[in-house]
């Protein structure tokens, strides 16, 4: 859904690492590849090490921990980790629920009580699961950025899995890094040129089966093919693209005029009050980003 549009440049290193259930690509500019490669390894230790906390597959990470709990129970976990939640919660009240991270016979960000004295988190209420999925993979390319600005690397293309993709300086002599967004359900359509410099973007879909499910009615997003947000950071933009597979498109166009920040775009099924079919949709002058 997410494609590199035409070549990456020549002068690009690319490194590549298998985390969080997908492939983790870096492509980076720098003079020196031996300096690049250090970097770039550094970055994939910190994705092992956020996977380690954030996954709710690892048996003692952070999230399992969480998800042990009965209620009224608590746990400390790490800073990372707390981060997170506080984030989600927060991505939780300003998409008015259409994005939320917990799961089970009882649901919603509020049964989850964060205590920033000590970093720990309480459940109020039993069989709460809480699941990152549709935001660890932005955050871990978020990481990955910071670390090659700590590294004085400028110029860079991250990737988790091609849905997360976030893009420090442009290319030498470029506009920015060039990608494409494609229909998943249309192979070779193009849906949009984008040129990346400064900026996240991220997508969800209905694609190869996977349901994405409305935390507002517990039952399968309807309505929605595809979703893309684009914003500043990854982390946002991955969540956004969830809540916006969910999020009706009058509700998205206000959250996008409240958030200059952030565009999107979606591909509707037909719809009564949207009388095409598949109508494409764009939110917060996503045409800018060409």
């Amino acid at each position: 859904m997410i494609r590199f549009q035409g070549k990456i440049p020549h002068n690009a290193f690319r490194f590549s690492h298998n985390s969080m259930a997908t492939v983790f690509e870096i492509f980076a500019i720098h003079d020196d590849v031996g300096y690049a490669e250090q970097a770039a390894w550094e970055a994939f230790r910190k994705l092992d090490r956020l996977e380690q906390e954030l996954s709710r597959f690892i048996e003692n990470s952070d999230i399992s921990r969480i998800n042990n709990l009965a209620k009224n129970q608590s746990t400390q976990i790490g800073l990372e980790t707390f981060e997170c939640l506080k984030r989600c919660a927060q991505l939780t009240i300003e998409t008015n629920g259409a994005f939320d991270i917990t799961a089970g016979e009882n649901t919603g960000m509020h049964l989850l009580q964060l205590d920033e004295t000590n970093f720990s988190i309480m459940l109020l209420a039993d069989s709460i699961h809480v699941d990152l999925g549709g935001f660890a993979k932005g955050y871990a390319v978020d990481q990955i950025a910071g670390l090659f600005r700590e590294w004085d690397i400028e110029s860079a293309l991250i990737h988790g899995g091609k849905s997360s993709v976030l893009a420090l300086a442009e290319p030498p002599g470029e506009n920015g890094w060039p990608v494409t967004v494609s229909n998943p359900a249309q192979t070779g359509q193009i849906l949009s040129h984008v040129s990346m410099k400064y900026r996240a973007l991220s997508s969800s879909g209905l694609q190869k089966g996977h349901h994405i499910i409305n935390p507002r009615t517990g039952k399968p997003v309807e309505g929605t093919l595809a979703a893309w947000a684009s914003t500043s950071d990854g982390a946002t933009s991955d969540a956004l693209s969830t809540a916006f597979m969910v999020m009706a498109p009058e509700e998205i166009e206000e959250y996008c005029m409240r958030n200059p920040d952030t565009q999107g775009l979606v591909i509707l099924k037909e719809r009564e009050d949207y009388k095409c079919r598949n109508s494409l949709l764009k939110f917060g002058g996503w045409d800018s980003l060409a």
